[in-house]
This record gives C-alpha cells, sequence and structure tokens, in this order.
C-alpha cells in the first residue's frame, strides 16, 4: 500500500495518478484498460486522482465518474478548470473570470457525479485578469461546500504569493523531474514559505523516463510539437536517461521508478502524479515507493540537463496577471 503524504492541510497518498492520458493527448484511448487501471489505483491505495475539464473535453471527468459512483469515499479528487479548447481538444485561451470560475465548477461536478473536489485548480493563471479576482471567486466554492481546497497550476511565485493573500493555497502542480527543473530557482522556494504542497506532473518526463521510450509517436501524440522530443534535443535527452538506467540497474529498479524516487526524496511536501492509461504501467510506478537512493545517486541524477525547453511558448508555463484594480 502507499504512504500518505499532506498537501498543506490535505492528506493524500504519496503518489497521485494523472489521469489525461486517458482520454487525451497521448494516442487513442482504451475505456476499458482506464476504467480497469483506476480501480486497480485504488486497491493499491494510489487514490490521489487528478483529471481537469479540458481533458478530452470533459470525457476525462466523466470516466472518473464511473468509478466514483462506487468508490467515491476512497478518493481525494482533483480537478482544474481554466483552459479553453479549440475544436480539436487542444488549448486555445484561457479564462480565470469569476463568472467562468463559477461555470465550469458546475459543469465538472455534473460530469464527475458528485457534490464537491477536495482540490480545484487554476489550471493556468489568466493574464488579463488579475489573480485575487479568481482566486477570489474560487475561495467563494468552498464557502458554498463544492471545493475543499484550492490550487493553482504554472504560476509564477509572485502569482502564487498574491493568490496565497487572499486563500490559503493547498497545492502548487507544475511540471516537475529530473529533466525539467526550472521551477526550483522560485517557484518551489515560495510554495515552502507559505506552506503550499507541490504536485510534479510528468515526473517521468513525458514517458521520456519510463524506460520504454522509443521516440517514435503516433499522429495524434502530442509530444511530436515540444522541443525535447525534436531532433538533437531528443538524441541528448536519451543520452541522458542512460544515466538514470545505471541508477536503475544498481538498485534493481526501473528507469521510472528512479524517476519517481528522486522526486519523492525532494521533501515530503512533494506528491508526484504520473500519469498512465495501463494497470502494467501503475503498478510499476507504485512500487517506487520502495527505492530509496542514495546522496551520491542523488547528486548523479541532479547533474542531468535537459536539452530544450519543456514548451515552445514557455510563458504558457509560467504566467503573471495584472493588478487588481483599486476599488
Amino acid at each position: 500500500m502507499i504512504p500518505t503524504r499532506t498537501l498543506r492541510d490535505l492528506p493524500v497518498s504519496a503518489l497521485g495518478l494523472g489521469c489525461m492520458g486517458m482520454s487525451y493527448a497521448y494516442g487513442t484511448p482504451d475505456r476499458a484498460e482506464s476504467t480497469a487501471t483506476l480501480h486497480r489505483a485504488l486497491d493499491l491505495g494510489v487514490t490521489f486522482l487528478d483529471t481537469a475539464d479540458i481533458y478530452g473535453a470533459g470525457h476525462n471527468e466523466s470516466l472518473l465518474a464511473e468509478v466514483l459512483a462506487t468508490r467515491r469515499e476512497e478518493v481525494t479528487l482533483a480537478t482544474k478548470f481554466g483552459i479553453v479548447a479549440r475544436p480539436d481538444g487542444y488549448p486555445r485561451d484561457v479564462d480565470g473570470s469569476t463568472g467562468y470560475v463559477r461555470r465550469a465548477i458546475d459543469a465538472s461536478l455534473a460530469r464527475l457525479g458528485t457534490d464537491h473536489v477536495d482540490l480545484y485548480y487554476l489550471h493556468r493563471p489568466d493574464p488579463r485578469v488579475p489573480i485575487e479576482d479568481t482566486v477570489g471567486a474560487m475561495a467563494e466554492l468552498v464557502a458554498a461546500g463544492k471545493v475543499r481546497h484550492l490550487g493553482l497550476s504554472e504560476a509564477s511565485a509572485a502569482t502564487v504569493r498574491r493568490a496565497a493573500a487572499v486563500h490559503p493555497i493547498t497545492a502548487l502542480q507544475s511540471e516537475w523531474s529530473v529533466f525539467s527543473r526550472d521551477v526550483e530557482a522560485d517557484v518551489v522556494p515560495a510554495c515552502r514559505e507559505l506552506g503550499i504542497g507541490l504536485v510534479p506532473y510528468s515526473p517521468l518526463g513525458r514517458g521520456m523516463l519510463s524506460g520504454g521510450f522509443t521516440g517514435e509517436f503516433g499522429a495524434d501524440d502530442f509530444r511530436r510539437t515540444l522541443p525535447r522530443f525534436q531532433g538533437e534535443n531528443l538524441a541528448r535527452n536519451l543520452d541522458a536517461v542512460a544515466v538514470v538506467r545505471d541508477v536503475a540497474a544498481v538498485h534493481g529498479a526501473t528507469p521510472g521508478q528512479v524517476a519517481l524516487a528522486w522526486l519523492l526524496a525532494q521533501g515530503p511536501d512533494v506528491v508526484p502524479i504520473p500519469g498512465t492509461k495501463r494497470r502494467r504501467y501503475l503498478e510499476e510506478n507504485a512500487r517506487a515507493v520502495d527505492v530509496v537512493l542514495t546522496a551520491a545517486d542523488l547528486a548523479r541524477l541532479d547533474a542531468l540537463v535537459p536539452a530544450g525547453d519543456r514548451y515552445p511558448d514557455m510563458t504558457w508555463a509560467s504566467r503573471d496577471t495584472p493588478e487588481p484594480v483599486a476599488r
């Protein structure tokens, strides 16, 4: 069984499950296997489930509803809002307006088939709306009982501080892994200063650190658009994966387990949410809690530097919002 960690004052399983790939972005979904994976996660004690309204244009939340219908009390449920999709389901814009906050939660609750969400994230700050306004509207959802805790995703340190001045922020979700370290400069220290938990998404480098990655993509796999998966960057990054493999071999572990163990070693306030849509990878990831890395292992992994940015436009990953209008 998976041990428990605490995000601020919210107890969660030490590893969560990112559910995006069950509906979106990583090839053709398999509903039956995805549902079986969700049930298996709960059986293993991976009870912190992460989704968002944009994943499959609501499909992912509806998928989780099938499991929540009989196992809601076992789940710490997190979902996100704020990214507006194009017709093909990929991001078009963001919306942090107060009216959208209220509409988004009601739509998510209807799809999820539940009366509350345990953790509700702003998926991306809106550069046109003061974070104080968005978080103020989110705080109203807490008062109404629709949401238990608030979170932010991919916000700058300055935005995190401004948000926390309006309402306690339980968690900050961002890409963080052996291959994605930019949050360590400012965001992680700001969160720790404020007592905010850290939820790394894509902790396996979007599959590159899983050990089975070949560099081949299907036509509907969005990784082909990311700088780290292109040309010389990809070749250099695959060379770096060899170091992770070496560490894994010493421990009799897989590269993915080592990548997750590295994150778990960053502090008790860190709860990675590796994504998968298959039971066998879920079970492999869960065993990462048993991998104990030495100081030498950690130093060797710390020295890895990825080639290429994690997004074509890195403002997508660290946005500030305008100052509030004086009233």
